[in-house]
């Protein structure tokens, strides 16, 4: 080989190493302890980063992957040098609030494996059934009202009515709610659906017969109802996530409930004033 060629080998050597310097070999099989920064001699590892993401918003989440990385990495490179920077000076309030965000986080651990089989399509049926087949049939109403804004008004109508006035006549004509161009139909609804003294008005009253005037926080009511009938069952798929969401909230309350009944828990007798939450300076004391 010519000096020339040696020469040339020799620069192609050390340009290659530089770049393997610049950019390192990606590891082999990397697990969730690789090494991937020291911050004075704290490792940064993978598993860091992964846990980091994972709690990240849904917005944050979906950015690249070598974004997220770069970004995540330095982050925590930032945060470690930091906090060593305190070194050991941590006050009451530090320690209090690193234990309170350890006892948050682990208790949402221990909640979300203890209902984590709560929430199947078998307990939303059950729930399903419960609620609505299992149940005594309730009933719709389908009915009118005239809307005044004061009791003398309202029995003046009354009279008008009794004397031979039409329902829907009298509430077009003198009804102060919407419902007024219609004749005061407010068509079907289910109980639940009205104002409690409406409500209830609608229940005891006889189908055909005016009841009122009933007072409500809207004003006077004359009250006619018309029709009733069973209240159908909606549809499963109507339902569906309400309910899931309803078997979930009995789900947490029954497992939370069971954890602290478990549980050996005694409270103190020293009566505090409940405005000391709010006096930070007790931290300091």
């Amino acid at each position: 080989m010519s000096k020339l060629s040696q020469r040339l080998a020799g620069i192609c050597a050390a340009f290659a190493t530089t770049l393997l310097l610049a950019f390192p070999a990606a590891a082999e099989d990397p697990t969730a302890d690789t090494v991937l920064a020291t911050v004075n001699g704290v490792n940064i590892t993978l598993g860091d980063i992964i846990v980091t993401r994972d709690g990240l918003p849904d917005q944050y989440r979906k950015l690249p992957d070598d974004v997220l990385y770069k970004g995540i990495l330095d982050q925590l490179v930032q945060q470690e040098a930091l906090m060593q920077s305190l070194g050991s000076t941590l006050t009451k309030k530090d320690t209090l609030a690193l234990s309170d965000a350890r006892r948050n986080y682990l208790s949402n651990v221990a909640l979300e494996a203890g209902i984590a089989d709560a929430v199947t399509e078998d307990a939303i049926q059950k729930a399903y059934d419960a609620k609505y087949k299992s149940a005594a049939p309730s009933l719709e109403y389908h009915a009118s009202h005239i809307l005044v804004d004061s009791e003398d008004k309202a029995k003046a109508l009354f009279k008008q009515i009794q004397d031979g006035a039409k329902f829907a006549d009298v509430a077009k004509a003198n009804s102060t709610d919407g419902s007024a161009a219609s004749g005061g139909d407010l068509g079907w609804f289910g109980l639940g659906a009205m104002v409690k003294p409406f409500e209830d008005a609608v229940v005891a009253a006889k189908v055909g017969v005016v009841t009122g005037p009933i007072k409500t926080d809207f004003g006077w009511h004359l009250i006619l109802v018309t029709e009733t009938r069973n209240a159908a069952a909606p549809a499963f798929a109507d339902v569906h996530d309400e309910l899931a969401k309803q078997t979930q909230k009995d789900a947490i309350a029954a497992f939370i409930k069971s954890v602290t009944d478990k549980a050996k828990i005694s409270r103190s007798d020293v009566v505090v004033d409940p405005a000391l939450i709010k006096d930070l300076t007790l931290l300091s004391k």
